[in-house]
């Protein structure tokens, strides 16, 4: 993965956000704080305008410029997060000017592990980490397979999309939702949500990009 990967693939993501608007605001109405999408939206045009300044970066830059970026634009708790996830993956890809699978794949696990200890969440709580975390693993047991990409992100899609769903059935304990209580059942989380279309998004670019 390149720099414009990384810019392609932030299109895309931002598109496929756009496109699930209505199911990501209609969860985070039910068991969210109602901000979720604005501010999800929020960063994905900060990136948008921040683009021609990833051009002539190297990845790890790139990331670290993103990260930075969302830290002051995106607002409540999600900005730490996210930012914290683009500046981890950016540390640990300093020195690679084209990542390959493997370590991409460590990348996503540091970046996912900034999530949870920033969060101080894991699985199993009805947040993003739920589709995140076994990504992350799917991801990194794949790679050192050596899987081919089309296998790779069919197998991350499937996860995704299972572990997105799976969140429906848990009670939260993270986030306005866990002052729901049993309440929460029922609803997918719109962490969750989000980062299965994110996924999504990234793996059809990659595939699509790949049989062009």
């Amino acid at each position: 993965m390149n720099t414009q990967d990384i810019i392609t693939a932030a299109q895309a993501v931002h598109a496929a956000i756009l496109t699930n608007e209505q199911q990501i605001e209609s969860l985070d109405r039910a068991i969210g704080d109602g901000d979720h999408f604005i501010n999800v939206r929020r960063g994905c045009e900060a990136i948008a305008v921040i683009t021609p300044e990833l051009v002539p970066l190297s990845p790890a830059q790139a990331f670290n410029r993103i990260g930075m970026k969302l830290l002051s634009t995106i607002g409540g708790a999600s900005g730490p997060l996210i930012g914290s996830f683009f500046i981890s993956m950016g540390r640990e890809l300093e020195g690679s000017a084209e990542p390959d699978a493997k370590h991409f794949a460590r990348a996503l696990a540091a970046g996912v592990e900034a999530i949870k200890s920033r969060g101080k969440a894991d699985l199993g709580e009805k947040t993003m980490l739920d589709v995140l975390i076994p990504a992350s693993r799917l991801l990194l047991r794949l790679a050192d397979e050596g899987c081919d990409q089309g296998t790779l992100c069919a197998r991350l899609k499937e996860a995704a999309e299972f572990n997105m769903l799976a969140t429906r059935d848990m009670i939260a304990t993270k986030g306005r939702a866990h002052f729901l209580g049993e309440r929460a059942l029922g609803h997918i989380d719109p962490g969750a949500k989000t980062s299965q279309v994110a996924l999504f998004a990234v793996c059809d670019m990659l595939t699509i990009g790949a049989a062009s």
